[in-house]
């Protein structure tokens, strides 16, 4: 059985420029970060590309990581999501058609659909729902993550929620 180290012992090795814990550290949280990403930016090539540079910029600078305001999964996706802005500034979204449906769609029309209604949100809401519903963070880690109090991450949970339904 694998021992993994914590955080703070990953962090560490990471600030003396070791290698090997650059690597578990991308080894464990690459892929969720990055399907995080593609959901959050629409585009699996921007995703990889923001997912590069979070990960680079760990490397080259690895400072800033305090065990004692969160976890180490937040402080990236934190990192992740300010990168994401920097995106969507550079990258303003399309307004986008919402399409049309008939009383009886299919579950695969329904699927399209949906996929439709999300990439309609806000790269805010898009993101924040797919942190809560699709990797299951909890309430106290996305405040964590988005850098803001619990209560505005239910409020906002909730809003993105209603826009999501009254798209679909």
């Amino acid at each position: 059985m694998t021992v993994l180290p914590s955080d703070q012992q990953l962090w560490q090795s990471l600030c003396r420029g070791d290698d090997r814990a650059f690597e578990a550290l991308y080894q464990e949280h690459a892929a969720r970060l990055r399907s995080f990403l593609r959901h959050y930016v629409g585009d699996t090539q921007a995703a990889q590309d923001i997912m590069q540079e979070v990960f680079l910029a760990l490397w080259q600078n690895p400072n800033g990581f305090d065990p004692g305001r969160g976890t180490l999964r937040a402080y990236i996706f934190g990192i992740a999501r300010k990168r994401v802005a920097d995106w969507w500034r550079r990258h303003p979204p399309a307004d986008a058609e919402v399409p049309q449906s008939g009383p009886a769609v299919a579950d695969s029309e329904r699927t399209v659909l949906l996929a439709d209604a999300l990439a309609q949100l806000g790269p805010d809401m898009r993101g924040l729902l797919w942190l809560r519903e699709v990797e299951g963070y909890s309430y106290v880690e996305l405040a964590e993550i988005l850098d803001i109090s619990l209560g505005t991450v239910k409020s906002r949970l909730f809003a993105a929620r209603e826009a999501l339904r009254q798209l679909w």
